[in-house]
Protein backbone atom coordinates (compact mmCIF):
# COMPACT_ATOMS: atom_id res chain seq x y z
CA UNK A 1 0.00 0.00 0.00
CA UNK A 2 1.35 3.35 -0.81
CA UNK A 3 2.30 6.02 1.64
CA UNK A 4 -0.13 8.78 2.08
CA UNK A 5 1.98 11.93 1.16
CA UNK A 6 2.11 14.53 3.71
CA UNK A 7 2.98 18.52 3.41
CA UNK A 8 6.41 17.86 3.10
CA UNK A 9 5.90 16.00 -0.52
CA UNK A 10 6.73 17.49 -3.44
CA UNK A 11 3.26 19.31 -4.80
CA UNK A 12 1.47 18.01 -7.52
CA UNK A 13 3.89 16.71 -10.45
CA UNK A 14 2.74 15.96 -14.34
CA UNK A 15 3.37 12.92 -16.38
CA UNK A 16 6.34 12.47 -17.53
CA UNK A 17 6.42 13.14 -21.08
CA UNK A 18 7.20 11.01 -24.00
CA UNK A 19 10.05 13.88 -25.08
CA UNK A 20 12.83 13.87 -22.62
CA UNK A 21 15.54 16.91 -22.42
CA UNK A 22 19.23 15.26 -23.05
CA UNK A 23 20.14 17.17 -19.71
CA UNK A 24 18.18 15.48 -17.45
CA UNK A 25 19.64 17.28 -14.69
CA UNK A 26 17.91 19.05 -11.95
CA UNK A 27 18.88 22.08 -9.30
CA UNK A 28 21.57 23.62 -11.55
CA UNK A 29 21.09 27.35 -11.63
CA UNK A 30 21.03 27.80 -15.45
CA UNK A 31 19.57 24.46 -17.05
CA UNK A 32 17.11 25.25 -18.90
CA UNK A 33 19.23 27.79 -20.94
CA UNK A 34 20.68 24.17 -22.55
CA UNK A 35 17.74 24.00 -24.51
CA UNK A 36 18.07 25.92 -27.66
CA UNK A 37 14.31 27.36 -28.03
CA UNK A 38 14.31 28.36 -24.51
CA UNK A 39 17.56 30.40 -24.94
CA UNK A 40 15.69 32.39 -27.92
CA UNK A 41 12.43 32.70 -25.48
CA UNK A 42 15.06 33.71 -22.62
CA UNK A 43 16.88 36.10 -24.53
CA UNK A 44 13.10 37.56 -26.07
CA UNK A 45 11.58 38.13 -22.47
CA UNK A 46 15.28 39.78 -21.34
CA UNK A 47 14.92 42.72 -23.97
CA UNK A 48 11.04 42.84 -24.14
CA UNK A 49 10.90 42.78 -20.18
CA UNK A 50 13.26 45.91 -20.12
CA UNK A 51 11.24 47.90 -23.06
CA UNK A 52 7.97 47.71 -20.72
CA UNK A 53 9.99 49.05 -17.62
CA UNK A 54 11.15 51.96 -19.81
CA UNK A 55 7.54 52.40 -20.74
CA UNK A 56 5.55 52.18 -17.49
CA UNK A 57 8.33 54.92 -16.13
CA UNK A 58 7.67 57.20 -18.82
CA UNK A 59 3.69 56.48 -19.18
CA UNK A 60 3.29 57.72 -15.86
CA UNK A 61 5.39 60.82 -16.01
CA UNK A 62 3.45 61.87 -19.07
CA UNK A 63 0.26 61.55 -17.46
CA UNK A 64 1.17 63.62 -14.74
CA UNK A 65 2.76 66.24 -16.88
CA UNK A 66 -0.54 66.05 -19.07
CA UNK A 67 -2.94 66.78 -16.17
CA UNK A 68 -1.04 67.18 -12.67
CA UNK A 69 -2.53 64.46 -11.12
CA UNK A 70 -1.69 61.73 -9.35
CA UNK A 71 -5.42 60.05 -9.67
CA UNK A 72 -5.30 60.20 -13.14
CA UNK A 73 -2.02 57.86 -13.15
CA UNK A 74 -3.49 55.58 -10.95
CA UNK A 75 -6.65 55.46 -13.63
CA UNK A 76 -3.79 54.53 -16.42
CA UNK A 77 -2.51 51.72 -14.08
CA UNK A 78 -6.33 50.44 -13.46
CA UNK A 79 -7.14 50.12 -17.12
CA UNK A 80 -4.32 48.27 -17.56
CA UNK A 81 -5.60 46.00 -14.92
CA UNK A 82 -8.74 45.61 -15.66
CA UNK A 83 -9.11 44.07 -18.92
CA UNK A 84 -6.90 40.69 -17.14
CA UNK A 85 -10.25 40.77 -14.43
CA UNK A 86 -12.43 40.71 -17.10
CA UNK A 87 -10.98 38.34 -19.71
CA UNK A 88 -7.94 36.43 -17.86
CA UNK A 89 -10.11 33.75 -17.65
CA UNK A 90 -10.88 33.82 -21.42
CA UNK A 91 -7.40 34.12 -22.12
CA UNK A 92 -6.90 30.99 -20.55
CA UNK A 93 -9.61 29.34 -22.50
CA UNK A 94 -7.69 30.69 -26.06
CA UNK A 95 -4.81 29.15 -24.99
CA UNK A 96 -6.18 26.03 -24.59
CA UNK A 97 -7.96 26.29 -27.74
CA UNK A 98 -5.12 27.39 -30.07
CA UNK A 99 -1.57 26.82 -30.42
CA UNK A 100 0.14 29.09 -27.91
CA UNK A 101 2.73 29.94 -30.14
CA UNK A 102 0.19 31.46 -32.67
CA UNK A 103 -1.37 33.02 -29.88
CA UNK A 104 1.21 34.72 -28.35
CA UNK A 105 2.68 35.80 -31.99
CA UNK A 106 -0.86 37.66 -32.37
CA UNK A 107 -0.66 39.49 -28.68
CA UNK A 108 3.09 40.35 -28.67
CA UNK A 109 2.08 41.91 -31.89
CA UNK A 110 -0.63 43.41 -31.05
CA UNK A 111 1.10 45.05 -27.53
CA UNK A 112 4.56 46.20 -30.29
CA UNK A 113 1.27 48.25 -32.05
CA UNK A 114 0.28 50.07 -28.76
CA UNK A 115 3.60 51.08 -27.86
CA UNK A 116 4.21 52.17 -31.54
CA UNK A 117 0.99 54.36 -31.05
CA UNK A 118 1.70 56.19 -28.16
CA UNK A 119 5.26 56.54 -29.73
CA UNK A 120 3.19 58.13 -32.21
CA UNK A 121 1.07 60.67 -30.73
CA UNK A 122 3.48 62.11 -28.16
CA UNK A 123 6.16 62.44 -30.99
CA UNK A 124 3.74 64.38 -33.15
CA UNK A 125 2.52 66.18 -30.15
CA UNK A 126 -1.17 65.44 -30.02
CA UNK A 127 -1.28 63.30 -27.25
CA UNK A 128 -3.75 63.67 -24.40
CA UNK A 129 -5.09 61.54 -21.41
CA UNK A 130 -7.54 60.11 -23.46
CA UNK A 131 -5.14 58.50 -26.22
CA UNK A 132 -2.61 56.88 -23.26
CA UNK A 133 -5.85 55.96 -21.58
CA UNK A 134 -7.10 54.08 -24.87
CA UNK A 135 -3.86 52.89 -25.68
CA UNK A 136 -3.26 51.55 -21.57
CA UNK A 137 -6.70 49.30 -21.93
CA UNK A 138 -5.75 48.18 -25.45
CA UNK A 139 -2.51 47.08 -23.97
CA UNK A 140 -4.18 45.64 -20.74
CA UNK A 141 -6.83 43.73 -23.07
CA UNK A 142 -3.63 42.21 -25.35
CA UNK A 143 -2.10 41.65 -21.70
CA UNK A 144 -4.84 39.77 -20.65
CA UNK A 145 -4.60 37.17 -23.35
CA UNK A 146 -0.77 36.83 -23.76
CA UNK A 147 -0.03 36.28 -20.08
CA UNK A 148 -1.99 33.08 -19.81
CA UNK A 149 -0.63 31.62 -23.11
CA UNK A 150 2.87 32.59 -22.46
CA UNK A 151 2.93 31.44 -18.62
CA UNK A 152 1.74 28.04 -20.65
CA UNK A 153 4.10 27.70 -23.19
CA UNK A 154 7.33 27.42 -21.00
CA UNK A 155 6.35 24.25 -20.32
CA UNK A 156 6.00 23.47 -23.88
CA UNK A 157 9.34 25.18 -24.38
CA UNK A 158 11.61 23.12 -21.68
CA UNK A 159 9.42 20.39 -20.50
CA UNK A 160 8.08 19.80 -16.64
CA UNK A 161 11.87 19.00 -15.47
CA UNK A 162 13.23 22.23 -16.07
CA UNK A 163 9.75 24.10 -15.70
CA UNK A 164 10.70 25.34 -12.17
CA UNK A 165 14.05 26.45 -13.52
CA UNK A 166 12.44 28.06 -16.40
CA UNK A 167 10.12 30.38 -14.60
CA UNK A 168 12.41 31.49 -12.23
CA UNK A 169 14.92 32.74 -14.95
CA UNK A 170 12.01 34.30 -16.80
CA UNK A 171 11.36 35.96 -13.13
CA UNK A 172 14.99 36.80 -12.87
CA UNK A 173 14.63 38.41 -16.93
CA UNK A 174 11.70 40.85 -15.36
CA UNK A 175 13.54 42.04 -11.84
CA UNK A 176 16.53 42.63 -14.49
CA UNK A 177 14.61 44.78 -16.58
CA UNK A 178 13.16 46.41 -13.30
CA UNK A 179 16.39 47.36 -12.54
CA UNK A 180 17.49 48.37 -15.90
CA UNK A 181 14.55 49.80 -17.42
CA UNK A 182 13.70 52.89 -15.31
CA UNK A 183 16.92 53.90 -15.24
CA UNK A 184 17.17 54.13 -19.36
CA UNK A 185 13.79 55.43 -19.00
CA UNK A 186 14.58 58.75 -16.95
CA UNK A 187 17.54 59.15 -19.15
CA UNK A 188 15.45 59.04 -22.13
CA UNK A 189 12.87 61.81 -20.64
CA UNK A 190 15.65 63.97 -19.58
CA UNK A 191 17.44 64.14 -23.08
CA UNK A 192 15.01 63.07 -25.99
CA UNK A 193 11.41 62.92 -24.42
CA UNK A 194 9.14 60.14 -23.25
CA UNK A 195 8.02 60.03 -27.06
CA UNK A 196 11.13 58.38 -27.70
CA UNK A 197 10.75 55.82 -24.54
CA UNK A 198 7.72 54.59 -26.44
CA UNK A 199 9.28 54.19 -29.71
CA UNK A 200 12.40 52.25 -28.01
CA UNK A 201 9.75 49.48 -26.38
CA UNK A 202 7.67 49.23 -29.60
CA UNK A 203 11.11 48.44 -30.92
CA UNK A 204 12.04 45.89 -28.63
CA UNK A 205 9.04 43.28 -29.02
CA UNK A 206 10.71 42.49 -32.49
CA UNK A 207 13.14 40.44 -30.00
CA UNK A 208 10.17 38.29 -28.58
CA UNK A 209 8.65 37.76 -32.29
CA UNK A 210 11.88 37.29 -33.46
CA UNK A 211 12.32 34.33 -30.86
CA UNK A 212 8.90 32.69 -31.47
CA UNK A 213 10.07 32.54 -35.25
CA UNK A 214 13.07 30.87 -34.61
CA UNK A 215 11.65 28.37 -32.14
CA UNK A 216 11.54 25.17 -33.43
CA UNK A 217 7.85 23.38 -33.52
CA UNK A 218 9.45 19.82 -33.65
CA UNK A 219 11.43 20.30 -30.35
CA UNK A 220 8.73 21.91 -28.02
CA UNK A 221 7.60 19.17 -25.43
CA UNK A 222 3.92 18.83 -25.94
CA UNK A 223 1.86 15.93 -24.36
CA UNK A 224 1.03 12.84 -25.77
CA UNK A 225 -2.42 13.22 -24.28
CA UNK A 226 -5.02 13.25 -27.00
CA UNK A 227 -6.57 17.17 -27.64
CA UNK A 228 -9.82 17.12 -26.21
CA UNK A 229 -13.01 18.12 -27.96
CA UNK A 230 -14.38 19.90 -25.05
CA UNK A 231 -12.26 23.13 -24.13
CA UNK A 232 -15.45 25.03 -22.35
CA UNK A 233 -14.52 27.42 -19.66
CA UNK A 234 -16.41 25.67 -17.11
CA UNK A 235 -14.61 22.99 -17.66
CA UNK A 236 -11.42 24.02 -16.51
CA UNK A 237 -13.12 25.74 -13.61
CA UNK A 238 -14.76 22.91 -12.36
CA UNK A 239 -10.71 21.10 -12.77
CA UNK A 240 -9.70 23.38 -10.33
CA UNK A 241 -12.16 23.76 -7.72
CA UNK A 242 -12.22 19.60 -7.56
CA UNK A 243 -8.24 19.47 -6.95
CA UNK A 244 -7.57 21.32 -3.75
CA UNK A 245 -3.90 21.11 -4.56
CA UNK A 246 -3.79 23.31 -7.35
CA UNK A 247 -6.24 25.41 -5.64
CA UNK A 248 -4.37 25.52 -2.71
CA UNK A 249 -1.36 27.85 -4.26
CA UNK A 250 -3.42 29.86 -6.21
CA UNK A 251 -5.45 30.93 -2.62
CA UNK A 252 -2.00 31.45 -1.09
CA UNK A 253 -0.78 33.60 -3.99
CA UNK A 254 -3.89 36.14 -3.92
CA UNK A 255 -3.82 36.46 -0.03
CA UNK A 256 -0.16 37.45 -0.21
CA UNK A 257 -1.37 39.37 -3.55
CA UNK A 258 -3.45 41.18 -1.81
CA UNK A 259 -1.56 43.76 -0.39
CA UNK A 260 2.41 43.24 -1.28
CA UNK A 261 1.69 43.92 -4.87
CA UNK A 262 1.33 47.49 -3.69
CA UNK A 263 4.42 47.76 -1.73
CA UNK A 264 6.06 50.65 -3.90
CA UNK A 265 2.73 53.22 -3.07
CA UNK A 266 3.24 51.92 1.01
CA UNK A 267 6.83 52.35 0.16
CA UNK A 268 6.94 56.12 -1.46
CA UNK A 269 4.85 57.03 1.76
CA UNK A 270 7.30 56.03 3.87
CA UNK A 271 10.11 57.23 2.24
CA UNK A 272 8.25 60.83 2.33
CA UNK A 273 6.61 60.96 5.77
CA UNK A 274 8.79 58.21 7.92
CA UNK A 275 12.29 58.80 6.37
CA UNK A 276 12.13 62.35 5.14
CA UNK A 277 14.06 61.12 2.46
CA UNK A 278 14.02 62.58 -1.44
CA UNK A 279 12.96 60.90 -4.66
CA UNK A 280 17.07 59.52 -4.94
CA UNK A 281 16.25 57.72 -1.01
CA UNK A 282 13.14 56.05 -2.36
CA UNK A 283 14.64 55.15 -5.82
CA UNK A 284 17.68 53.60 -3.94
CA UNK A 285 15.01 51.68 -1.62
CA UNK A 286 13.22 50.75 -4.50
CA UNK A 287 16.30 49.19 -5.99
CA UNK A 288 16.85 47.58 -2.96
CA UNK A 289 13.62 45.56 -3.35
CA UNK A 290 14.44 45.04 -6.88
CA UNK A 291 17.79 43.21 -6.22
CA UNK A 292 16.20 41.08 -3.57
CA UNK A 293 13.71 40.55 -5.91
CA UNK A 294 16.09 39.26 -8.82
CA UNK A 295 18.22 37.07 -5.79
CA UNK A 296 14.42 35.75 -5.34
CA UNK A 297 14.24 34.77 -8.87
CA UNK A 298 17.42 32.94 -8.55
CA UNK A 299 17.17 30.99 -5.74
CA UNK A 300 13.83 29.80 -7.43
CA UNK A 301 15.72 28.88 -10.00
CA UNK A 302 18.19 26.88 -8.87
CA UNK A 303 15.22 25.01 -5.98
CA UNK A 304 14.38 21.40 -7.50
CA UNK A 305 10.69 21.47 -5.56
CA UNK A 306 8.30 23.01 -3.39
CA UNK A 307 6.38 21.36 -0.53
CA UNK A 308 3.45 22.48 1.03
CA UNK A 309 4.97 23.69 3.94
CA UNK A 310 8.17 25.43 2.06
CA UNK A 311 5.28 27.59 0.31
CA UNK A 312 3.57 28.21 3.97
CA UNK A 313 7.01 29.14 5.38
CA UNK A 314 8.39 31.55 2.40
CA UNK A 315 5.26 33.32 3.20
CA UNK A 316 5.40 33.39 6.71
CA UNK A 317 8.96 34.38 6.42
CA UNK A 318 7.76 37.22 4.52
CA UNK A 319 4.59 38.22 6.73
CA UNK A 320 7.23 38.92 9.34
CA UNK A 321 9.67 40.80 7.50
CA UNK A 322 6.79 43.29 6.68
CA UNK A 323 5.94 43.81 10.13
CA UNK A 324 9.41 44.29 11.27
CA UNK A 325 9.77 46.79 8.42
CA UNK A 326 7.21 48.71 9.81
CA UNK A 327 9.03 49.37 12.57
CA UNK A 328 12.45 50.89 11.43
CA UNK A 329 13.10 54.50 11.36
CA UNK A 330 16.05 55.06 9.44
CA UNK A 331 16.64 54.23 5.72
CA UNK A 332 19.42 51.49 5.91
CA UNK A 333 17.61 49.56 8.68
CA UNK A 334 15.01 49.76 6.00
CA UNK A 335 16.50 48.63 3.46
CA UNK A 336 17.76 45.71 5.53
CA UNK A 337 14.52 45.05 5.39
CA UNK A 338 13.10 45.20 1.94
CA UNK A 339 15.85 43.12 0.03
CA UNK A 340 14.84 39.68 2.16
CA UNK A 341 10.82 40.81 0.94
CA UNK A 342 12.09 41.70 -2.74
CA UNK A 343 13.34 37.94 -2.50
CA UNK A 344 10.57 36.16 -0.40
CA UNK A 345 8.11 37.60 -2.66
CA UNK A 346 9.40 36.76 -5.83
CA UNK A 347 10.19 33.07 -4.19
CA UNK A 348 6.85 32.72 -2.83
CA UNK A 349 5.26 34.10 -6.34
CA UNK A 350 7.36 31.44 -8.65
CA UNK A 351 7.09 28.52 -6.12
CA UNK A 352 3.17 28.65 -6.67
CA UNK A 353 3.53 29.30 -10.15
CA UNK A 354 5.55 26.45 -10.85
CA UNK A 355 3.06 24.13 -8.63
CA UNK A 356 0.28 25.28 -10.61
CA UNK A 357 1.80 24.62 -13.91
CA UNK A 358 3.49 21.26 -12.85
CA UNK A 359 0.10 19.84 -11.37
CA UNK A 360 -2.21 21.17 -14.14
CA UNK A 361 -2.96 18.36 -16.66
CA UNK A 362 -2.11 19.26 -20.34
CA UNK A 363 -5.63 20.17 -21.69
CA UNK A 364 -6.69 22.38 -18.71
CA UNK A 365 -3.43 24.05 -18.07
CA UNK A 366 -4.39 27.42 -19.96
CA UNK A 367 -7.55 27.49 -17.50
CA UNK A 368 -5.41 27.31 -14.76
CA UNK A 369 -3.29 29.68 -15.13
CA UNK A 370 -6.08 31.91 -16.42
CA UNK A 371 -7.55 31.30 -13.17
CA UNK A 372 -3.90 32.20 -11.36
CA UNK A 373 -3.12 35.10 -13.18
CA UNK A 374 -7.21 36.90 -12.58
CA UNK A 375 -6.67 35.79 -8.62
CA UNK A 376 -3.04 37.23 -8.82
CA UNK A 377 -3.84 40.55 -10.59
CA UNK A 378 -7.27 40.75 -9.20
CA UNK A 379 -6.09 40.74 -4.88
CA UNK A 380 -3.58 43.31 -6.00
CA UNK A 381 -6.46 45.16 -7.46
CA UNK A 382 -8.77 45.11 -4.56
CA UNK A 383 -6.04 45.12 -1.95
CA UNK A 384 -4.43 48.33 -3.65
CA UNK A 385 -7.03 50.47 -3.06
CA UNK A 386 -7.75 49.39 0.92
CA UNK A 387 -3.77 49.92 1.61
CA UNK A 388 -4.06 53.08 0.01
CA UNK A 389 -6.96 54.05 2.54
CA UNK A 390 -5.12 53.12 5.43
CA UNK A 391 -2.00 54.69 4.46
CA UNK A 392 -3.68 57.85 4.21
CA UNK A 393 -5.89 57.07 7.07
CA UNK A 394 -3.36 55.76 9.23
CA UNK A 395 0.05 56.22 8.11
CA UNK A 396 2.51 53.89 5.78
CA UNK A 397 3.84 52.31 9.13
CA UNK A 398 0.50 50.81 9.75
CA UNK A 399 -0.31 49.68 6.13
CA UNK A 400 3.23 47.94 5.94
CA UNK A 401 2.09 46.16 8.99
CA UNK A 402 -1.56 44.90 7.78
CA UNK A 403 -0.06 44.15 4.67
CA UNK A 404 1.95 42.08 6.88
CA UNK A 405 -0.84 40.61 8.98
CA UNK A 406 -3.71 40.34 7.28
CA UNK A 407 -2.02 38.19 4.90
CA UNK A 408 -0.08 35.78 7.70
CA UNK A 409 -4.26 35.69 9.17
CA UNK A 410 -5.15 34.15 5.58
CA UNK A 411 -1.75 32.17 5.09
CA UNK A 412 -3.02 30.37 8.41
CA UNK A 413 -6.25 29.54 7.86
CA UNK A 414 -5.45 28.03 4.35
CA UNK A 415 -2.93 25.60 6.34
CA UNK A 416 -5.38 24.66 8.81
CA UNK A 417 -7.56 23.91 5.64
CA UNK A 418 -4.56 22.46 3.17
CA UNK A 419 -5.58 19.45 1.25
CA UNK A 420 -4.53 16.34 3.59
CA UNK A 421 -2.38 14.68 0.44
CA UNK A 422 -1.32 15.18 -2.69
CA UNK A 423 -3.47 15.01 -5.62
CA UNK A 424 -1.90 12.08 -7.59
CA UNK A 425 -0.44 13.13 -11.52
CA UNK A 426 -3.96 12.51 -14.04
CA UNK A 427 -3.99 11.21 -17.16
CA UNK A 428 -6.83 12.55 -18.89
CA UNK A 429 -9.60 10.36 -20.82
CA UNK A 430 -11.89 12.49 -23.30
CA UNK A 431 -15.37 11.45 -23.80
CA UNK A 432 -17.40 13.84 -25.86
CA UNK A 433 -18.41 16.61 -24.08
CA UNK A 434 -16.85 15.78 -20.50
CA UNK A 435 -13.66 15.03 -18.97
CA UNK A 436 -12.43 12.24 -16.42
CA UNK A 437 -9.32 12.02 -14.68
CA UNK A 438 -7.87 8.77 -14.01
CA UNK A 439 -5.05 8.36 -11.96
CA UNK A 440 -2.19 6.52 -14.10
CA UNK A 441 1.30 7.07 -11.44
CA UNK A 442 2.43 9.20 -8.57
CA UNK A 443 5.84 10.54 -9.39
CA UNK A 444 8.47 9.79 -6.69
CA UNK A 445 10.41 12.40 -4.51
CA UNK A 446 14.23 12.17 -4.39
CA UNK A 447 15.16 10.62 -1.01
CA UNK A 448 11.95 8.65 -0.08
CA UNK A 449 10.41 5.93 -1.08
CA UNK A 450 6.77 4.16 -1.12
CA UNK A 451 5.96 1.35 0.28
Amino acid sequence: MNRQPGPDDPLPSAPSPTHRSRHPRRGHLFSSLRERNYRFFFAGRLLVNTGTWVQRIAQDWLVLTLTDSATAVGITTALQFLPTLLFGLTGGWIADRWPKRRVLLITQSAMGLTAAALAGFTLSGQVTVWHVYLIACALGTATAIDEPARQAFVNEVVGPHNLRNAIGLNASAWQIGALIGPALSGALMASVGAGYAFAINALTYLAPLGSLLLIRPHELHRSSTPPTSDRRLREGLRHLTENRALLWPILLVGAFGLFTISLPVTLASYAKSVLHTDAGGYGLLSATTAAGALVGALLAAHRPHSTQRALFSIGGTLAVLYMGASLTTSPWALAAFLAPMGAMTTLLNTSTNTAVQVGAPEAFRGRLMGAYVLVFVGSGAVGGPLLGAVNQTFGPRTALLVAGAVPAICATVLWLTRPSKRMPSASLTFHRSRVVARSTHQVRPQGRKFG
